[in-house]
């Protein structure tokens, strides 16, 4: 496993576009001037040393050995040990529902995206449970199996939008059923957590509900919206073009089913909360789920890492060394051999 110990540093990187985009602008005004000075056949006649290539050449030698560099100051460094230990804590599966409703901007700035900073707050609480991600529309996928490493929970999570699914609709039931069969068959504590609107039209979710309680699973729903509802954006280019609307024409508009979600937590021996606020109800229901039976488990993780940044200051110094050896003129010593052409 690869990882940077100062990973601040890897901003520097930025520069290095920056730094070519202004290499060209150079070049250009060169160019530029020198075509009021000549023609350019004549200057080629004036200066036939002059390899233009080779400037090129040696730029880009030069910024690339400056990106390894920034690598090398950065410090990567590569596992070289795998420690297996034990943690105790619960099997957790967060069930997102990235259907268009969940545009709705009832809730700001709108339903997804309050989930999604929500959920990456929640994760930073959690400290030896392990976590899977599954997203669902019209249908449900898993886009994290069960896993300890939050950091990849968080980049999911961030990554989610309502183009993941093609297939529209909220097949709330086809999430949960989708979600017990991803657990693995430990007997730790299991936990789903539905975050949705509610607007279910796929399936019967209250009885995938019931056969997940019957094996131990219990679900929690957390509700997306408001009663009164909210238009649904379109969007075009990233800028809003007006709302959804019906056959007849008419503005959809997409309201919280409460009564169903409430059935589907009292069928999965769970809870519903409302997200008025949505980061308080996922702490509460995180708190009510943190206190079941917590089980051990085995994890392997690397405990030790060795540095690999003189890899990149060799790079960087073979690059350098290569720059010094260009010359911009044609050397008539080294044309007599062909060593540049």
């Amino acid at each position: 496993m690869l990882k940077f110990a100062h990973t601040e540093y890897l901003y520097a990187l930025l520069l290095l576009p920056v730094l070519f985009l202004w290499f060209l602008l150079v070049m250009r005004w060169k160019r530029k001037k020198t075509a009021l000075f000549a023609e350019p056949g004549l200057v080629a006649i004036l200066a036939p040393d002059i390899m233009r290539w080779r400037q090129y050449l040696k730029y880009m030698a030069m910024l690339l050995a400056l990106g390894f560099i920034i690598l090398a100051v950065a410090n990567p460094q590569l596992g070289s040990k795998l420690e297996k230990g034990q943690r105790k804590g619960i099997d957790l599966f967060l069930c997102v529902d990235v259907s268009n409703s969940m545009l709705a901007e009832d809730i700001k700035p709108n339903r997804l995206e309050r989930t999604k900073n929500a959920l990456a707050k929640m994760i930073d609480e959690l400290k030896n449970d392990r976590i899977g991600v599954i997203i669902f529309a019209g249908k449900a996928y898993v886009q994290l199996p069960i896993t300890t490493d939050y950091s990849a929970a968080k980049l999911f999570i961030s990554n989610i939008s309502t183009e993941i699914i093609p297939t529209q609709g909220t097949a709330i039931g086809d999430a949960i059923t989708m979600a017990v069969n991803s657990f693995d068959e430990n007997e730790h504590s299991k936990a789903i957590i539905v975050i949705t609107d509610g607007e279910n039209h796929e399936d019967d979710a209250i009885q995938a509900a019931r056969d997940a309680a019957s094996k131990g699973i219990r679900i929690f729903t957390v509700g997306m919206g408001l009663p009164d509802g909210a238009p649904i954006p379109v969007f075009r280019n990233g800028i809003s073009t007006g709302f959804r609307k019906d056959g007849q024409g008419n503005t959809i508009i997409t309201k919280l089913n409460d009564p169903l979600l409430r059935e589907i937590a009292a069928a999965g021996q769970g809870s519903y909360i409302r997200a008025s606020n949505t980061q308080s109800s996922l702490d509460r229901i995180y708190k009510e789920i943190n206190q079941m039976q917590k089980t051990e488990f085995e994890t392997t993780t690397f405990s030790e890492y060795e540095t690999r940044f003189q890899y990149m200051l060799l790079v960087a110094l073979v690059l350098l060394c290569f720059e010094v050896l260009i010359f911009e003129r044609r050397n008539k010593t080294l044309s007599k051999i062909r060593l540049f052409g």
